[in-house]
């Protein structure tokens, strides 16, 4: 037996023998009809096809024609027409290329988004930046002043302290001066 593909299909070419063999089975296959049922009905054990699955019978003979010299031959089996495969493969690539175009934009979009809060933050710190050395300028300037005026309140406290030692000698001169008014009247009155 020979076997010859042309379309995706396989074509056998019976002789002799294997003619006969072929012939006796396809008797058999005749007197004990099977349909092989794979969808919406069941199977010859009775048992229900699933879904998606496709239905196959047995192929209808041709006569015996006598000018054969008594081979029989079979009809081909006809199946449903598959998709092409480089059709499939195309429009596999081409959502695959869709769905990879929409991650890397999403991804791309990440990234100008992190650029820009990077940016506004590289902004926010160049402003704290700015007042941080204004700030420190101005401290500077505060330490200098103080520094120009520390002999001036050295001067303010020592007569701060000059103050306060006279108001106690103020304070003990009115006590004295008390006590001598005191004795003063004593000795009036006697």
């Amino acid at each position: 037996m020979s076997c010859h593909w042309r379309s995706g299909r396989c074509k056998m070419a019976a002789t002799g023998e294997e003619a006969a063999e072929m012939d006796c089975i396809s008797r058999v296959s005749l007197a004990h009809p099977t349909v092989l049922s794979l969808e919406g009905s069941s199977d010859p054990r009775g048992e229900p096809a699933s879904e998606g699955q496709e239905v196959v019978t047995a192929a209808p003979k041709k006569p015996i024609n006598s000018s054969d010299g008594g081979v029989e031959t079979a009809e081909e089996a006809v199946e449903p027409a598959e998709p092409d495969i480089n059709e499939l493969c195309t429009d596999m690539f081409d959502k695959m290329a869709v769905f990879l175009q929409g991650e890397l934009t999403g991804t791309c979009e990440d990234y100008h988004l992190l650029e820009n809060m990077n940016k506004l933050t590289s902004l926010k710190y160049m402003e704290m930046k700015d007042i941080s050395i204004n700030i420190s300028r101005n401290l500077q300037d505060l330490n200098h002043k103080y520094a120009s005026l520390q002999p001036y309140l050295d001067q303010i406290n020592q007569i701060e302290e000059q103050v306060s030692s006279l108001e106690q000698a103020a304070y003990k001169l009115d006590t004295y001066s008390k006590k001598l008014e005191a004795k003063f009247k004593k000795l009036e009155k006697r």
